[in-house]
């Protein structure tokens, strides 16, 4: 087969990701609930499909759950990103160098990530070069090197970047929001570790993560692109067959968070940032769709939310607002944030508070509920204009046991969200005590919790 040039095969992916998002909106034009097909090795190893044959390459996603940094020891903090920093930093029988030299000369691009809950990763390649791409990536999963020279720079790395985010105020903010809200949990630990926790980590600690976290029963896949059920399922068990059945016992108990209350980190800025939330509602509840559309009406929606309208249009009082579901394995949460100079502080969390109690008062009406389902159900689709983004929907999909055919029904479940579904949930989701951390100068407000 004829070798193609780097600049050929980059030139390739561009003209791949237009054509992508091209026939992807014109399929959801058509078919807006694209049929998934699970595909499963001959050992085992299972993945979620969406075949897109017209884009000559693959995206996979990979997620390992109760693998993230949740899991990283006492004074051992930041290892799992250290880890997911490493892991394409030399594998098997290649260096740092020759292994970042076979991704870049074959226009693949493999990188892995953490997250409080999981450990994961992403491989990109071309059709005509994945069997080497699923190489690489089953030699950084199973051989990896953890070589002198790239383990002192990626920590040389970390430890740069954790002395920047002293001063970011998003950062600090978020950091203190769940180290007051899970005092004695991990969740309240920095997932990037302290400047001493990551200077403690050794190879034998990354060794130990791959070891204990990295296996098949808690390995979730999603793959996009032009490969067949048969391509893959062989391509999987190479590339994963090997992994351990099972991890090492010491998953994460489930934990509340500490609600109400403000805490402050000082930080000389002319704008604060505030993050703000309490708990909130697992994903398999059943309440969770009305929580979705409750959500968007009260600051899920952009331009469209209440607190929107409330701080930002009629006030002029912060640059953005905006909340979210954040579905964490351990302590589901709703979440929020926003920026403001530091005069304004007070007086943008007083009105977060109070939409939300109105929100939970039942102040919810017909048209709001409506729009909220016409957005959500109409926007859906413009989900699968990229391979990646379609992988990772998959992963995710398989992650939190939706099921195969979630797509399909996926819209109809916010369809059939009443409103009395939205007002009773609402009481629910927004009438507990709202924990506010803020960082910057604001004035009129200090910290009531440790």
């Amino acid at each position: 087969m004829m070798r193609l040039s780097r600049r050929t095969l980059l030139s390739l992916w561009g003209v791949s990701l237009v054509n992508l998002s091209l026939d992807a909106r014109a399929r959801a034009r058509t078919d807006p609930a694209p049929k998934v097909t699970e595909v499963t090795g001959p050992g085992g190893v299972r993945a979620y499909l969406l075949r897109e044959p017209t884009t000559p390459f693959v995206s996979l996603r990979f997620l390992f759950a109760d693998a993230g940094a949740a899991r990283d020891p006492a004074g051992r903090a930041g290892l799992a990103h250290m880890a997911a920093g490493l892991l394409d930093e030399g594998a098997g029988p290649h260096d740092s160098r020759t292994f970042r030299r076979l991704l870049e000369d074959n226009a693949i691009r493999l990188s892995f990530d953490a997250d409080r809950d999981t450990f994961g990763g992403r491989l990109e390649t071309l059709h005509e070069t994945r069997e080497l791409a699923f190489e690489l990536l089953r030699l950084a999963l199973l051989e990896p090197r953890f070589d002198e020279e790239p383990v002192a720079r990626i920590r040389a790395q970390i430890l740069a970047g954790l002395r920047r985010r002293e001063n970011d105020p998003q950062v600090r903010a978020g950091r203190a929001w769940f180290r007051t809200a899970f005092p004695d949990h991990p969740y309240g630990r920095p997932t990037r570790g302290t400047p001493e926790t990551v200077a403690a980590i050794d190879r034998d600690d990354l060794l130990g993560l791959v070891r204990e976290r990295l296996a098949r029963a808690n390995l979730h896949i999603g793959v996009a692109g032009d490969i067949t059920p048969e391509e893959l399922a062989r391509l999987l068990e190479r590339t994963f067959g090997e992994l351990p059945a099972e991890p090492a016992a010491g998953g994460i108990a489930d934990a509340a968070p500490v609600e109400g209350g403000t805490v402050v980190e000082r930080l000389p800025v002319p704008q604060s940032v505030v993050v703000f939330g309490h708990a909130g509602i697992d994903r398999h509840d059943p309440d969770f769709y009305a929580a979705y559309v409750a959500n968007y009406i009260l600051g899920g929606g952009g331009f469209s939310s209440r607190l929107t309208e409330e701080i930002r249009e009629k006030r002029g009082l912060v640059y953005g607002v905006y909340t979210y579901l954040l579905d964490l394995a351990h302590a589901p949460l709703w979440m929020g944030g926003l920026a403001t100079s530091n005069a304004n502080v007070g007086e943008a969390v007083r009105l977060v508070a109070r939409e939300a109690r109105r929100m939970a008062e039942g102040e919810v009406t017909a048209r709001e509920v409506e729009d909220a389902k016409t957005y959500l159900v109409g926007s859906f689709p413009l989900r699968f204009t990229s391979n990646d983004g379609v992988a990772r929907m998959l992963a995710g999909i398989s992650y939190q046991r939706l099921g195969r055919d979630y797509l399909e029904r996926r819209n109809a479940l916010v369809e059939a969200v009443t409103l009395e579904d939205v007002r009773r949930v609402s009481t629910r989701l927004f009438g507990r005590p709202i924990l506010f951390a803020v960082a910057g100068e604001p004035e009129g407000i200090g910290s009531d919790r440790p």
